[in-house]
Order: structure tokens, then sequence, then C-alpha cells
């Protein structure tokens, strides 16, 4: 994977300073755990990262280059909200998806995954009658159906049960152990890994 680097980016809000000249770089194998209080600027800072969203100053660079198609054709973006739709049914939402990102999953396959999500029997249900926790599994499926070498996930774990924690945990750790890169923001405290860098950010008024 080539290397994504985020070079003395800064990025403020409402007048005040979020986070000021920030660089980090992001490798293939590497698990990065964003940390910090509620307004210090992990959600902005993975809009950057992710292309959505313009820093103050500063850049983001994918294998030497700013931000291009083939970078956002690598990665997977996954905000903290859901980003269903709520009048479609599981299935329907990932076969949406799919063929936004031109990923070839048939529906047998899409079956499959929801059921190793524990969603059997749910996936014909519109999402607006899912559990939050439930909703939060779908999104998350969206992992297993783009072929990717990039990860950004913000607050992956909301909502999700002991047991959905684990199973994402596992699935990032498998990804990272294969090659894959991943930047993520979480309340909760990680598996320790030999992968986990932690970066803290702190608030600042």
């Amino acid at each position: 994977m080539p290397e994504l680097v985020v070079q003395d980016v800064s990025c403020s809000k409402r007048d005040r300073i979020l986070f000021e000249n920030l660089s980090l770089q992001i490798s293939s194998g590497q698990l990065i755990h964003l940390r910090g209080p509620n307004g210090a600027g992990k959600t902005s800072l993975l809009r950057i990262i992710a292309g959505l969203s313009q820093a103050d100053t500063g850049q983001v660079l994918w294998d030497s280059q700013p931000l291009n198609a083939t970078y956002f054709e690598t990665m997977v973006y996954l905000g903290h909200k859901s980003g269903l739709t709520a009048s479609l049914s599981a299935l329907e939402n990932l076969q949406f998806w799919a063929h936004l990102h031109q990923a070839e999953c048939s529906d047998a396959q899409l079956y499959d995954l929801l059921t190793r999500l524990g969603l059997v029997g749910l996936e014909d249900l519109p999402v607006k009658m899912l559990s939050a926790g439930q909703q939060r599994r779908v999104a998350l499926a969206r992992l297993w159906l783009k072929p990717a070498q990039l990860w950004i996930l913000d607050e992956p774990f909301t909502a999700l049960d002991t047991a959905g924690i684990a199973l994402i945990e596992q699935h990032i750790t498998q990804f990272v152990a294969s090659g894959g890169a991943v930047i993520l923001t979480s309340h909760q405290t990680l598996q320790a890994t030999c992968y986990l860098q932690v970066v803290e950010l702190e608030y600042t008024l």
C-alpha cells in the first residue's frame, strides 16, 4: 500500500483552533487509534484524510500525490452515522452501496454476510425497523464488500454489543495483518496488538 501522509494540517471551527500543524504517516499494516475528548477535532481530521473536508493549512498526500481518483477507489470511509436509507432493507442498502462502488457481490453472498453479522431473518426488513446496533452492523458490512487498502472509521463500535465489537475488532485486525491500514476514532479501548498506534488530540480553547 502507498503511504498516506498528513503534513502540517491545521483545522479550525467557529474561530476555535481544533488542531494545528498536525502530521502523521499511515502505512501498510498499521492501525491508528485516534483518541481525544469530544470537540478535539477527531471527526474533522478523519474527514480531511478522507477528502471530504478541506484543511485550513497543510496537505494530505497519497503515494506522494494529492488525493485523487485512485485514492478514493482504494479506501473506505464510514462516518459516525450509519448512512443507510431508512426505507430500504438491509439487503437493498448493501446492494445499492455495492453497485455504487462497483463491488461485485451476489445476493447469496450478501445474505451470507448479513447472517455472519447476526442479522439472519432481518435481511428484508426496512432498516428503520432495526435497532441502532443492528443498523450499525449493516453499515459495517460494507467493510466486507469493497476491496480496499485503507479504512477510515469514525466511531465504528457505536451501539454495538460485546459480540459485535469483538467481531469488528477481529475483522480490523485481520485486515491490518494482511497489509491494509486503518485509522479510526473510538471511545472503546482497543485490544492491544503489535499493529496499534495511539494518537491523542487535545481539546483547546
